[in-house]
Order: structure tokens, then sequence, then C-alpha cells
């Protein structure tokens, strides 16, 4: 009875220590696994693995900075609202601009059915200041409107790597789910075929969220994305 327990107290041992290495060092499984899908040419898998799949030639490579993951807030929801307030400015400018663009319109028919050059003279002046004003609004708006298109943009790529690392194509409320961000930021070193070696900032990341009810979505460890060492 005593070798058993001892036997079964072994066995747990063993079994916590494969989980805490395997758990302890997800980037080296994906790594291997995307490597792999790269030399068999798996498009699909590189894709399911990525949010933007990079072709590397490796014929080995090696983790040569491995800093600690890095948790953060989440920042969809903060994303989302600084979207939403940037379209609600660009919208409330319309206004203004129609209406500088109108006095405009007016002013310049005004200055077409003038007959005197006195009329001439101060419907010119009239335009001129019209004219100052409504480009000021119109490059306001512009403004406005680039704005609110890198906020949108930014929103909808951290939507799409949360959704990602979730492994849904869609989720309701997702935009306003509060939870943390687990990052690593390695460098590897690849070696090609032909015997050169290339450096690569690899970015992975894993959601783990709460929805309003409290209902958990913990997501899966991607790459994000690859990018040249020089």
């Amino acid at each position: 009875m005593k070798n058993k327990s001892l036997w079964l107290l072994g066995l747990i041992f063993v079994g916590l220590m494969v989980y805490a290495a395997c758990s302890s060092a997800p980037e080296k499984t994906l790594l291997d696994k995307y490597f792999h899908a790269v030399s068999m040419k798996d498009n699909q898998t590189m894709a399911a693995m990525a949010v933007e799949p990079l072709v590397i030639e490796a014929e080995s490579y090696q983790i040569v900075e491995n800093p600690p993951v890095q948790v953060t807030p989440v920042k969809l929801p903060d994303l989302d609202k600084q979207e939403a307030e940037a379209k609600k400015k660009m919208e409330d400018h319309i206004g203004p601009v129609v209406e500088a663009k109108d006095a405009l319109d007016a002013a310049k028919d005004e200055l077409d059915y003038a007959r005197t050059s006195r009329a001439r003279a101060a419907l010119k002046k009239k335009v001129e200041e019209l004219q100052a004003k409504y480009d000021t609004e119109y490059n306001l708006h512009k403004e406005l409107q680039a704005a609110y298109s890198e906020a949108k943009k930014a929103a909808a790529k951290e939507e799409e790597i949360t959704l990602f690392s979730l492994g849904v194509k869609s989720l309701p409320g997702v935009r306003s789910m509060q939870g943390e961000i687990h990052q690593k930021d390695l460098v590897i070193s690849v070696k090609t075929k032909a015997g050169a070696e290339k450096k690569y900032k690899v970015i992975l990341r894993k959601y783990v969220l709460k929805d309003e009810a409290g209902k958990p979505y913990n997501g899966r460890w991607i790459i994000v994305k690859f990018e040249p060492v020089s």
C-alpha cells in the first residue's frame, strides 16, 4: 500500500513537472509548429497561428532573447471609445463646414451680379474672407476625418487580434470585455538552408477576458507578427 501511494505521488509529480514545462514555454511549441508548417508549405496552418503569416525559409532557429511575459489591461474598450469620440467630433463638424460653404457660395453669387465697381470691390473682399473661413473649416474637417479613420483602424485591428486569440470570427460585446493581454516579445535567430542567419522579433499574445456577466473567455497564444531585426 505504501509503495502504491509513493508510486501515485511520483506519477503526479512527474505530470505536474511536464505540465509546468509545457505551460511555461508556449513560445517554443508555437514556433516549432509554425516552422514545421512553413517547411510543409502549409499555408492554412500558418494562417491559423499568425495574424500576419510570414514565410521564413529556415533550416533551424533558436530563441536568443526570451523576456518574461508582460501582462497589461485590454486595450479594445478604450480604442472603441476613442473611435466613437472621433466619429462624433467629425460628424458634429459637418454643420460648420456646410454653413461656411453656403455663405461662400452666396457671396460669390452676389459678386457675379454686382453692378458697380464699389460693390464689386466690397463683395470681392467678402468672398476672400469667407473663402479663408471655409478653407479653415474644410482643412479642420479633413483632420477630423483622418483622426477618425486612424481610430477606427486601430480598434478594428485590435478586435481582429482579440478574436483571433479567442478562436472565433465574431463575438457580440467583445469590445466592452475587460481582462488582460499576455505578451511576449521574442527575438529569434533563423539559419537558412544557404547558411545565412537572420534575426526576427516575434510578438506573441494571449487574451484572457470576461464579459459583463463574468463569463470567462480564455484565448490561446498566437503570433501577432514577425519583425525583421537589423
